[in-house]
């Protein structure tokens, strides 16, 4: 792992951007925004398909707040798409083997002497079971995270879902080489083997454990960095139900479950892609993740 040309600093925002080697022909986009004398260093793992622009303003927060924040695109996605996206051979796996336990490195080399947070939104929280070096995790948070099991998902996803699965991602895939979630308005674009790899999690009651095997699931059993998970009562895309099947994959002595609907802290809705809005600045960053990652250091 090498980080190469990294730019120079905007002063004002504090916002430094790096491409981090990874691998051979595997590099991710990297934004690190400072904090002044900061107590904990967190980083921001994104949801599928959503660019890590879209956590900025959440991450300037936290640097105010005193922790440092790392966001990222994952390989083939946003910023760290370098080739044409028919040619991107990741997977969702991979992922969390080459580019999370990248960002972990680079985070714990970056600020070794730091508590080391990690929140992870959907698949950035499912992703914590597939890392091979959690141990340099102090403390995670998970938000709107589940399993994706279709009949498991909330009823307006489950009523659809089942044509994504079984006719919209295959043929577009065989027509176009990836996955146009952009043209359908859903997702967003995604390479070829994401979107394959994910159909069979998505088929499967086990999701990723059930498809990838007794060596994923002992890596999720193996995590005992302490994880909060927070999900909302109003997730259109998750159930309760996918939220604690995933969560029952870890170590149950590390985990802690809260489940909060818009209504009990002042707002009308939160969804699945909704917390990280600069809207939620009082009722969800302040009231509900800033006091878990301040224990947290």
């Amino acid at each position: 792992m090498t980080v190469a040309n990294p730019t120079t600093p905007n002063i004002k925002d504090s916002v430094t951007e790096r491409q981090l080697t990874v691998a051979e022909n595997r590099t991710i986009h990297v934004r690190v925004f400072d904090a002044k004398d900061p107590k904990s260093v967190v980083i921001i793992a994104g949801a599928m398909g959503v660019s890590q622009r879209s956590y900025e303003k959440f991450a300037h927060f936290l640097g105010e707040k005193g922790h440092c924040a790392i966001t990222f695109d994952y390989f083939g996605t946003g910023r760290s798409l370098q080739t044409s996206i028919k040619d991107c051979q990741t997977d969702v796996r991979s992922w969390g083997e080459q580019d999370c336990e990248a960002i972990i490195d680079f985070a714990h080399t970056q600020y070794p002497d730091l508590p080391l947070q990690w929140i992870g939104h959907s698949v950035g929280g499912q992703l914590l079971g597939m890392i091979r070096n959690t141990d340099k995790l102090s403390n995670a948070l998970t938000l709107s995270c589940g399993t994706g099991y279709w009949l498991h998902n909330s009823p307006e996803t489950r009523r659809i879902v089942w044509l994504m699965w079984y006719v919209i991602a295959p043929l577009s895939i065989k027509f176009w080489g990836y996955f146009p979630g952009k043209k359908f308005k859903m997702v967003g674009d995604l390479p070829a083997k994401v979107m394959l790899q994910w159909r069979a999690w998505c088929l499967q009651k086990d999701y990723a454990v059930g498809v990838e095997g007794p060596e994923i699931r002992q890596r999720y059993a193996d995590v005992s960095t302490p994880i909060t998970s927070i999900s909302f009562s109003d997730d259109e895309m998750l159930s309760e139900r996918n939220i604690n099947a995933l969560h029952a994959f870890f170590n149950q002595d590390h985990v802690t479950m809260v489940r909060l609907s818009p209504q009990e802290i002042g707002e009308k809705f939160i969804g699945h892609l909704g917390w990280f809005r600069e809207k939620f600045k009082q009722s969800i960053w302040t009231g509900e993740i800033l006091p878990r990652l301040n224990r947290g250091v």
